[in-house]
């Protein structure tokens, strides 16, 4: 059953390439129209793989990081695009995913760790000794 749906979203993205190819050779003047045709396919295809756990996630990450989080849905395009996902991706899943992107980002440049420092503001009483 899941097999006929990525059979479905293959055919759905290669048909939607081939005519974006073949508007880019007639030189049409739509795109906009041909963006927001891509970007509907990317997210009923997104809808289609990920989990509704793994896509509240997905949509939180890319309020804080959209780089990140387009990344991260290309690669999940690429693999359903591929037929590299058996099922829907979970959000355990996707937590993985996102751990092996950090790792690889990681590797290429200089070990970064985000730390929180907190400031204390010094009000007029911090100089009392009671």
């Amino acid at each position: 059953m899941e097999t006929n749906e990525f059979a479905a979203i293959r055919a759905a993205s290669q048909g939607s390439a081939r005519s974006a190819g073949e508007d880019g050779i007639q030189g049409s003047g739509d795109d906009g129209s041909k963006r927001r045709q891509e970007e509907e396919t990317r997210r009923d295809i997104l809808a289609t793989v990920l989990d509704t756990d793994a896509r509240e996630r997905l949509s939180r990450i890319a309020l804080v990081n959209p780089t990140l989080s387009s990344q991260i849905e290309g690669i999940l395009l690429r693999m359903a695009q591929s037929g590299q996902l058996r099922g829907r991706v979970t959000e355990q899943q996707l937590i993985g995913l996102l751990d092996q992107a950090e790792q690889a980002t990681g590797k290429s440049g200089p070990a970064k760790k985000s730390t929180i420092v907190y400031q204390r503001r010094r009000d007029i009483d911090d100089d009392w000794d009671v």
